[in-house]
């Protein structure tokens, strides 16, 4: 995982900003009815702002996602062209909600989808991945690091999940949504998993570079937010990977499975780098976009629902529990994944806030991307956010970072791959959307099955 180097999103603006007068302003206008809506307003509401971020706010060229989005507008503007390859495919899983709720034209957003796929087609690829970032006006590679010029596996596998989602919502559709549908296969088919084995080694790498190689040498084992890559990998029909790639790769042979409990909840398995608590709440949702966890089995996990449940609980609790007695944290207040955060000098800057790495700032997608696995204290969360916390709101929803602690602190700017996560989990957990089109593809269901996934939702 890439934790703390985005040196790109660090800013020089100061805590002063958040008195100013445009801040007031956008809290007086989020500060209005909040309190008569239901439940399911409540989601709707958030839903729709949160797609706004894709469809409003996209990249004018690609009409992908931008990397961020900065309401105060501090940021360089080479960075308003650049876009990021996952948080797009959160993007793409985002607008197919906006389509099934009513909340775009599905006529425009087959027209929309369209160019997005004609552009992922001429975009730079790297043996058939796309990398982090890319020139949304050019279609280049952006490099993310020095040595990070090249294919980006991961980032390409949450891409490609919210392709195929949309090649099955579209593929018995009309003329032009049968050939977008195409696209998107077309697309998916071109991707070479098995490339990077790095010549046939029983693991997948994260990356793979025209100029630096096999340098930034990064091995996919688990326990982190990149199963999805290798669920991908072994249910592609032109460059798959075999059972035994997933097993000694990113189970490590077995050896990621742990017996630890925290708050009386099993772990199931050894998060990377956070064994006591677990790790960022992003890891039980970006995979999950598409993967449903519910019944969901393989050999040494028997049921990944209870394991991100569990995950997400873990969280809860140790929030409320509050150890470091921030302010403000609590049953209505919590959640803790990447994203922006508040430095020391009052800065923003960012990071993976986790339980082992907590500094009193709350993000708010960690809570309401985790409807699926705790809708009653995501659903408190949503509440008090809009209810209580009004200026914690903007267009597109939720700013990204806040903190109460800190006098009411946040931070007017959004991340895609934040911001993509909460109109689509929020939809599964609703109505299961994205978790049926993703599950019922007919890859996915070969590539579970040779990886001896067991689904009792989807009878296989």
């Amino acid at each position: 995982m890439k934790l703390g180097i985005i040196s790109v999103l660090a800013a020089s603006w100061l805590l002063s900003c958040q008195n100013s007068q445009y801040f007031k302003q956008q809290a007086s206008q989020n500060e209005v009815t909040q309190n008569k809506l239901t439940d399911e307003q409540l989601m709707d509401k958030v839903q729709q702002q949160a797609l706004k971020y894709f469809w409003e706010y996209a990249e004018p060229n690609s009409f992908l996602g931008r990397e961020r989005y900065h309401e105060d507008n501090i940021y360089p503007d080479k960075d308003k062209h650049v876009i990021t390859t996952g948080g797009s495919g959160f993007g793409l899983a985002t607008i197919l909600v906006g389509v099934e709720r009513g909340f775009v034209p599905r006529k425009e957003a087959v027209k929309r989808l369209s160019h997005i796929m004609d552009f992922l087609a001429k975009a730079d690829r790297h043996k058939g991945a796309w990398s982090h970032w890319i020139n949304g006006e050019t279609g280049k590679t952006v490099p993310f690091g020095k040595k990070d010029n090249g294919g980006d596996l991961v980032e390409t596998a949450f891409l490609t999940s919210g392709i195929l989602m949309v090649r099955e919502y579209f593929k018995n559709g009309n003329t032009e949504e049968k050939a977008l549908a195409e696209k998107c296969d077309e697309l998916w088919k071109g991707i070479q998993w098995n490339w990077y084995t790095k010549g046939g080694e029983k693991v997948l790498y994260w990356h793979w570079s025209p100029e630096y190689q096999w340098e930034m040498n990064f091995p996919l084992e688990g326990y982190n937010e990149c199963l999805i890559t290798y669920i991908l990998a072994a249910s592609s029909p032109t460059y798959p990977i075999d059972a035994e790639t997933y097993y000694k790769g990113w189970t490590r042979n077995g050896t990621y499975l742990t017996d630890k409990t925290k708050y009386g909840l099993p772990l199931y398995v050894k998060h990377n780098y956070a064994e006591e608590y677990g790790g960022p709440l992003f890891w039980s949702q970006y995979s999950y976009m598409g993967l449903d966890p519910r019944g969901l089995s393989d050999k040494l996990i028997k049921n990944y629902f209870e394991l991100n449940k569990n995950q997400v609980l873990i969280d809860y609790q140790y929030c409320v529990e509050n150890p470091k007695k921030w302010k403000g944290y609590g049953p209505d207040y919590w959640g803790l994944t990447a994203g922006y955060t508040r430095n020391e000098n009052g800065t923003t800057g960012y990071t993976a806030h986790m339980p082992s790495n907590d500094n009193g700032v709350i993000t708010p997608t960690a809570a309401l991307s985790s409807f699926p696995y705790s809708p009653k204290e995501s659903m408190s969360f949503l509440r008090f956010i809009y209810t209580q916390k009004p200026e914690f709101i903007g267009s597109a929803g939720p700013y990204d970072a806040t903190s109460i602690h800190y006098d009411n602190w946040f931070t007017p700017r959004y991340l895609a791959i934040d911001q993509g996560t909460i109109a689509p989990m929020i939809e599964n957990y609703r109505t299961g959307f994205l978790w049926k089109l993703f599950m019922n593809a007919p890859e996915i269901q070969q590539g579970l099955k040779k990886l001896d996934f067991h689904s009792t939702q989807y009878g296989f």
